[in-house]
C-alpha cells in the first residue's frame, strides 16, 4: 500500500467564503445600524433560513447553546422538570437544560446511527419530563417517526438539536416541517458559519414571539419606555454575523450535494478495512448534510482510540475523537445531574458507553474533497490501523 502524498491530503479549507460574504459585510458596515433593531440582515436571514428549512419562523441568536436554552425555556423547562437527552452528544445538549434548573436524563443511542434510541427515551419519560431532545448526529436525522409517536402518546414535546443538520430531511420533510421546535449552531466548524451564532425555528407564531421577547431582555419589539415584559437575556445576533450567514446559506445545498456523493464512496472503502464500522445511514434520512464522517473501531478502547486519532492527525487527516459520553464529563455533574451514579447510567447506556471509547470522526471538509481523496483517506486509516 502506498501512502498518499501530502499534496493528496490537502482538503478544501474551512470556513469558505467569497465576494458574497465581502459584499454583505460591507453593506452591513455602511448601513445605519449594526444591531438587529437598526439593520436589515438579521431580519432577512431569519426569513431566508426559515424558508429554507420549511419553518414558519426563525429567530437568530448568539450561538447554538443559547438557541437550546431559549427553546427549552419557551417549552416550559425549568426547576423541577426533566429533559431526556442522548448520552452520546456534545454536552451543550444537556447543559442547556441544566442551566435552566432542569435535570438532564441521559438515555442510550442506536449502535449504528448513533442517534437517540426512541425505546430508551420512552422508558425514561416520567411525570416531570418536559421535553425529549433528539440530536441529529453528524447530520443524520434521528428516528423522527418513532419520536413523533412518543410525543403524541405522552404529550411531551420534542426539541430537535439540529446543530449538525442544516438542510437535512426525514422522509422528504425538512427539519422545520416536522412540527417541533428545532435549534441550529453556526459555530466555526458547522456546515454554515459566522464563527459563532445560532438559530431557533418554530412551527407557530406564539412560541416565536415568546422567544423573541426572552432573547431581547424581555423587551417588546416596539417598546420605547424600557417596559420589560418578561425575564430574559440578550441573545440577539448582530448584523455582521447575519450578513455572513446569508452568503453561507447560499452555497449550503451545493456543498451538501458534494458530501452526499463522497460519503458512499468513503464509507464503502472504510467498511472494507478490518475492524472499521462506518456510521450507518438510515434510508429514511434521505438528505444528509454529513456534518461528520463518523466511524467506529469496536473494542479499541479510549486510550488506543485517542492515540489512533493522534496518528491520523499526524498523517494529515482532520480527525477527532468521538464525543465523550456526557455522564463521563465532570461538568455534567456540577449542576442538576440525575440521581444516579456514573456506573448506573453506563449500565443502562451500553451503546453510548462503547462509542465513548471507539468512535472517530473526520471534519466535513474532507467530504468536499475529490473522489480520489476518499481513497487516500481510507488508505491512511488502513495503514495506521495496520501499523498499530
Amino acid at each position: 500500500m502506498v501512502a498518499p502524498t501530502e499534496v493528496g491530503l490537502r482538503f478544501p479549507d474551512w470556513p469558505q467564503f467569497d465576494d458574497s460574504e465581502r459584499s454583505n459585510l460591507l453593506h452591513a458596515l455602511e448601513q445605519s445600524g449594526w444591531w438587529r433593531m437598526g439593520g436589515s440582515h438579521v431580519d432577512s436571514f431569519e426569513n431566508e433560513f426559515a424558508a429554507h428549512h420549511g419553518a414558519k419562523h426563525a429567530l437568530a441568536v448568539t450561538n447554538g447553546t443559547h438557541a437550546l436554552e431559549l427553546a427549552l425555556q419557551v417549552l416550559g423547562v425549568g426547576p423541577g422538570t426533566e429533559v431526556i437527552v442522548p448520552a452520546f452528544t456534545f454536552i451543550s445538549s444537556s447543559q442547556a437544560a441544566q442551566r435552566l434548573g432542569a435535570v438532564a436524563v441521559p438515555v442510550d443511542v442506536d449502535p449504528e446511527t448513533y442517534n437517540i434510541d426512541p425505546a430508551a427515551a420512552a422508558a425514561a419519560v416520567t411525570s416531570r419530563t418536559a421535553a425529549v431532545m433528539p440530536v441529529h448526529m453528524a447530520g443524520q436525522m434521528a428516528d423522527m417517526t418513532a419520536l413523533a409517536k412518543l410525543s403524541a402518546d405522552t404529550g411531551v414535546p420534542l426539541i430537535q438539536d439540529a446543530a449538525h443538520a442544516h438542510g437535512a430531511t426525514w422522509e422528504g420533510k425538512r427539519v422545520g416541517e416536522l412540527g417541533s421546535v428545532a435549534t441550529f449552531s453556526f459555530q466555526n466548524g458547522k456546515l454554515m458559519t459566522a464563527g459563532e451564532g445560532g438559530a431557533v425555528i418554530f412551527p407557530d407564531t406564539e412560541r416565536h414571539e415568546a422567544a423573541f421577547l426572552r432573547h431581547s431582555c424581555g423587551r417588546p419589539r416596539t417598546d420605547r419606555h424600557y417596559m420589560h415584559a418578561v425575564a430574559g437575556s440578550n441573545f440577539r445576533m448582530n448584523e455582521f454575523s447575519a450578513a455572513v450567514l446569508r452568503a453561507q446559506l447560499g452555497r449550503l445545498e451545493e456543498q451538501i450535494d458534494t458530501r452526499e456523493q463522497r460519503w458512499p464512496v468513503l464509507s464503502g472503502l472504510l467498511a472494507r478495512i478490518s475492524g472499521v464500522v462506518p456510521q450507518r445511514i438510515d434510508p429514511r434520512a434521505d438528505r444528509n448534510p454529513h456534518y461528520m464522517a463518523m466511524f467506529r473501531v469496536p473494542g479499541m478502547g479510549e486510550e488506543r482510540r485517542n492515540a489512533f486519532v493522534d496518528e491520523l492527525v499526524a498523517r494529515g487527516l482532520p480527525a477527532f475523537a468521538g464525543f465523550r459520553a456526557i455522564y463521563r464529563c465532570p461538568g455534567f455533574w456540577e449542576v442538576n445531574g440525575p440521581e444516579e451514579t456514573v456506573d448506573e447510567i453506563a449500565r443502562r447506556c451500553p451503546t453510548a458507553e462503547a462509542i465513548n471509547g471507539d468512535a472517530v470522526w473526520l471534519h466535513h471538509r474532507t467530504l468536499l474533497g475529490t473522489e480520489q481523496q476518499m481513497h487516500d483517506i481510507a488508505d491512511v486509516v488502513a495503514d495506521v490501523l495496520e501499523r498499530r
